[in-house]
């Protein structure tokens, strides 16, 4: 019983699960526009909260579709950071050795894309899309490799996830410079402010939830929405001044821990109807501040944000943006020049970048290949790259404001993420049966 608990856990947890649980997301979307689009979007745009805080316009008739992709995606943007910074520090990301194979391959998948989007519209107003096909969706990509198990080396599951990162990285870069239309200096100044604040905290230890949250919730991330700056930016700044060391260390908390453990063991002490002696609510009251000073507050924050991330935010960002209701000739809004160019770079251009990139750096000697990864499978990681799905949506609100193009826009991620993501999961299906012949 408690075998099959603990393997039900670990699938609720798997990369699997979460991807699936977008998908089925993404699907219900989908149907609910097309089958009621009135209602789907009477639900996610009509506006729920009029203020006249602010100075950003009709950003403050608030309505559903705001709150997702304004603050919703503030909080994913903070846990995509948080992931970033354990990378960085103890990950695939923490040496040159380790990051620059998956960096360069990261590279590759955003320029390749983003040329072949920009070819493709040359000429056209639909240029500023470009950055829509050099996104990977890290939930989406992990989960189809998590579908193929153990057939796939961990250090493969490690190059994507660092890949995935470091596009991750690329994607919050393109925001922050090309699809900011205006800067309001003296509000982004404010917002800098609140991080050099939290900054200062973090160096003088403060580990309290609440001075962090309040000041990143209203110093930082109201101010970058003011300012014009998107608030997802916000989202991974706050990340990175969160402390990221335990205030005590491991073996410090192992030998307090025993002797508090000491104490309630060797306490004459008796429960009544469920209540304890005063000294064993202190041990226990003293065990728990201990407990929470020998943990990683960047980790914690991570840990705690992991399921809420994945079974809620989300989910419902593919309900508020994956509902496209498609009309008209289907068959020619997919040959119109931002539906090739979207499908041109999450097809092609993803896979040939990140090989090609690849294989630059090995050629030069930069970097080498893990001994249990083959060619092959980079071009598979590649193709699971090309899933830019959550990100390619939402880059997509960012760079258009015409309801046609960016129905033609969505639509094209959509299909396009699933015919790279069936092609990689193809690729490094065969490649493992061919292994094992």
């Amino acid at each position: 019983m408690s075998q099959a608990n603990n393997h039900d856990e670990s699938f609720l947890h798997s990369p699997a699960f979460g991807g699936i649980i977008l998908f089925i997301s993404a699907v219900i979307a989908f149907v609910w526009a097309n089958t009621s689009p009135d209602s789907y979007h009477h639900f996610w745009h009509s506006t729920v909260w009029r203020t006249g805080w602010g100075g950003v316009g009709d950003l403050w008739n608030v309505n559903l579709h705001h709150i997702v992709n304004e603050l919703l995606m503030a909080i994913f943007f903070f846990f995509t950071g948080l992931e970033i910074k354990k990378e960085i520090m103890a990950g695939g990301l923490s040496s040159f050795k380790t990051a620059i194979l998956p960096l360069g391959a990261a590279l590759g998948g955003m320029l390749v894309p983003a040329l072949l989007f920009a070819y493709s519209n040359s000429g056209l107003e639909t240029v500023s899309g470009w950055g829509i096909p050099m996104a990977t969706d890290i939930a989406f990509s992990l989960g189809v490799l998590a579908l193929l198990g153990s057939r796939i080396p961990i250090s493969l599951k490690i190059f994507l996830t660092a890949l995935a990162i470091g596009d991750d990285l690329g994607a919050v870069t393109v925001i922050a410079t090309y699809y900011t239309e205006y800067i309001d200096l003296y509000q982004l100044l404010f917002g800098l402010g609140g991080l050099v604040i939290l900054l200062i905290a973090n160096l003088l230890g403060v580990r309290s939830r609440l001075v962090y949250s309040l000041v990143g919730l209203f110093a930082v991330w109201v101010s970058f929405v003011e300012s014009g700056v998107h608030a997802t930016i916000a989202g991974v700044l706050l990340a990175f001044v969160i402390p990221a060391k335990p205030k005590i260390d491991h073996k410090t908390y192992i030998n307090k821990a025993r002797r508090y453990l000491n104490d309630l063991e060797t306490a004459d002490a008796q429960v009544v109807k469920g209540v304890q002696e005063d000294n064993i609510v202190d041990t226990i009251t003293k065990m728990k501040k201990l407990s929470f000073d020998a943990i990683n507050p960047s980790q914690l924050r991570e840990h705690t944000l992991h399921p809420i991330v994945t079974f809620f935010i989300m989910p419902v960002f593919a309900l508020a943006n994956a509902g496209v209701h498609i009309e008209g000739d289907v068959w020619e809004m997919l040959k119109s020049p931002v539906s090739i160019g979207i499908a041109l770079g999450l097809i092609f251009g993803k896979p040939i970048g990140v090989f090609l990139f690849t294989k630059i750096l090995v050629l030069f000697k930069v970097g080498s290949l893990p001994d249990d990864i083959n060619w092959t499978q980079i071009v598979g990681i590649g193709f699971l790259a090309g899933m830019g799905f959550t990100m390619s949506l939402f880059v997509s609100d960012l760079a258009f404001t015409d309801a046609g193009i960016q129905i033609a826009s969505k639509t094209s991620v959509m299909l396009s993420s699933l015919i790279a993501g069936f092609i990689g999961f193809v690729i490094l299906y065969v490649d493992s049966i061919n292994k094992k012949v």
